[in-house]
């Protein structure tokens, strides 16, 4: 019903404006102003005051692209609503045990697949300068793409012509983001969850803030390991040790961990009070800012070299270059591998079985490249997860205290690390109030950088990706409080912007996320890691691993195999916390058992 009347008043706004414009009146609204295309159609001005909607392949006809052809409306009747939806895939643990360990297990996978990556248009279309497409948006890639276009320059308020004629001062929101309480994820999330978030993701979102929100200083646009490796030629060839293909290393108490700064001299940002023995030479300048951080960069460097070893003995005649390009390979499979079967795993909380297979898609329209959306890295600010502090073998340490602490690293060696990690409950994302008060900055960052990209509204994006917009700030919230105070911020729900309403949204019923979050992360993550080239039929063979040995390390990967086979005892390691007493017992080295 609020859709109908939003574009019955939209009607009637227009006819205003024809009337106006044949008065002489100049203060004409440009028509995709009020974004009157629906179902993903683009909006093109024509004149002063008239417009066309273009529904090209949207499913959906009429001035408006609102209604449906035939086909569209039979899988609008037969499409089951996201809710149901999650708690069907959250539910019925005899009948996802039984797919599991079924062939239904990849019918269901692919099906996921390919409901969720239809969103992502492949190749890019907007960016944060051209909300038109032009070659410059597809070709220049130091701009993230967008998938909706920005708001029109010449709006008569932020928001398009919704809302109140300026947008509220951040300041005034972050009471809406700022932890009164700890409020764990219902999941059961673990902390070791929290630093592989961040570990992941930074070797794609580098937004590079000299040049405003839209732009991009990573030179890949997906799962390329520079976090690891170094984001440019010039940083990889200051970390690799050119022997064996091999990364380099230094040893403290026998164990292997990054070089010193001294030894790998690349950009870092340490701060002056880092002693210099204690300044380590890492893929990602900003890895040194926690010890979480620091330990997945030692793990993945020890599981680099322990590759080169595996290739090396079964390929005696290959020189170091070769050893250090497949090994690279390999590793970025690991990490897809890992992320698909239990970092997303553990993030929708579904019963069935995710599985890491790209032969599932070669039989399907499938483009295997890819791109980064603003909305995407705006989208991935989960600071909420952080914990107030972090308990590791029996210390309680404070955030304050954790940042630009590497020595906490060996200090504690990664096994009582990743125990620890592994063990301490993450931060619910959704929901608000559950964002530590130190890291209140990123979210008044993120949100400056988005009214400078000039982001659509909140709504605009749960219509874009075939969800029902919220018609009013209770129905979007379940904190009257938040309620009430976001309605004399912005004035109407169609002018809450994009950030806010993924952050602040009401969680799903006993979920870590919100509904929002999960229909419009989902298609970008899973875009992402399934159209990295390795996943491609010319390159998913043994052959490009090395054999099937190198072939068979990416398929078997696991996040317990990436500690267990680079550390010297096992600890519990989990996305998830111990989910029984079993699992809760300690664990100690073995000259302790």
């Amino acid at each position: 019903m609020r859709e109908v009347c939003i574009l019955t008043i939209w009607g009637f706004t227009l006819l205003l404006l024809k009337i106006s414009s044949c008065t002489g009146d100049s203060n004409v609204v440009n028509p995709c102003c009020y974004f009157p295309c629906q179902h993903a159609g683009v909006c093109v001005r024509f004149d002063t005051d008239r417009f066309e909607c273009d529904c090209t392949d949207t499913g959906f006809y009429g001035e408006n692209c609102t209604t449906p052809e035939f086909w569209t409306r039979i899988r609008q009747m037969l499409k089951p609503r996201p809710s149901f939806l999650h708690f069907f895939l959250t539910h019925f643990h005899w009948f996802w045990k039984f797919v599991n360990s079924s062939f239904l297990r990849d019918t269901f996978m692919k099906l996921v697949l390919t409901a969720r990556t239809h969103f992502i248009p492949s190749p890019p279309t907007f960016n944060s300068k051209y909300g038109y497409l032009n070659w410059e948006s597809f070709y220049n890639l130091s701009y993230y793409t967008r998938l909706l276009p920005p708001v029109p320059e010449d709006c008569p308020l932020p928001m398009g012509t919704i809302g109140k004629p300026t947008l509220p001062n951040p300041k005034l929101l972050l009471p809406f983001f700022k932890r009164t309480k700890f409020r764990p994820d219902p999941q059961g999330t673990s902390v070791m969850f929290v630093f592989m978030a961040q570990h992941f993701t930074h070797q794609f979102f580098q937004t590079d803030f000299q040049s405003k929100r839209g732009f991009t200083k990573a030179l890949g646009h997906g799962i390329d390991a520079g976090h690891i490796y170094g984001g440019d030629l010039r940083r990889q060839l200051h970390l690799r040790l050119f022997k064996d293909g091999k990364l380099k290393y230094q040893l403290i108490n026998g164990d292997v961990y990054p070089p010193k700064l001294s030894e790998a001299p690349v950009h870092m940002l340490y701060p002056k009070h880092v002693p210099p023995e204690e300044r380590l030479a890492i893929g990602h300048a900003q890895f040194g800012l926690l010890p979480g951080l620091t330990m997945y960069a030692t793990l993945w460097l020890r599981e680099h070299n322990r590759v080169c070893d595996v290739l090396k003995a079964e390929h005696p005649t290959w020189n170091d270059e070769q050893l250090f390009q497949t090994s690279r390979l390999i590793i970025i499979g690991e990490i897809i591998c890992i992320v698909i079967e239990e970092y997303v795993q553990q993030l929708s909380g579904y019963l069935m079985k995710l599985k890491f297979d790209p032969e599932m898609l070669f039989d399907a329209q499938f483009q295997y490249s890819n791109r980064i959306a603003l909305e995407f890295s705006l989208l991935y600010h989960w600071h909420p997860l952080v914990p107030d502090s972090f308990h590791i073998d029996g210390h309680e340490i404070p955030l304050s205290q954790f940042l630009f602490n590497t020595s906490t690293v060996w200090r504690f060696g990664i096994e009582k690390l990743v125990d620890g990690f592994s063990r301490q409950h993450a931060g619910q994302i959704c929901g608000g109030y559950n964002s530590h008060e130190s890291l209140l900055y990123v979210s008044e960052m993120v949100l400056n950088g988005s009214r400078e990209a000039r982001v659509q509204p909140f709504n605009q994006y749960r219509r874009r990706f075939g969800l029902k917009p919220y018609a009013s700030f209770k129905e979007f919230t379940d904190s009257e409080e938040m309620a009430k105070g976001l309605e004399e911020l912005y004035g109407d729900i169609e002018a809450l912007e994009f950030y806010p309403g993924l952050l602040l949204e009401k969680p799903i019923p006993g979920a870590i996320l919100g509904e929002s979050m999960v229909e419009m992360g989902a298609p970008f993550s899973l875009k992402g890691v399934l159209s990295n080239p390795i996943c491609s039929p010319h390159y998913w063979k043994p052959s490009t691993f090395g054999g099937e040995t190198g072939f068979n390390i990416i398929k078997t990967a696991t996040l317990k195999k990436l500690v267990c086979q680079n550390t010297k005892w096992c600890p519990y390691v989990d996305y998830h916390v111990p989910r029984n007493e079993e699992e809760a017992k300690p664990r100690q080295p073995p000259s302790e058992l």
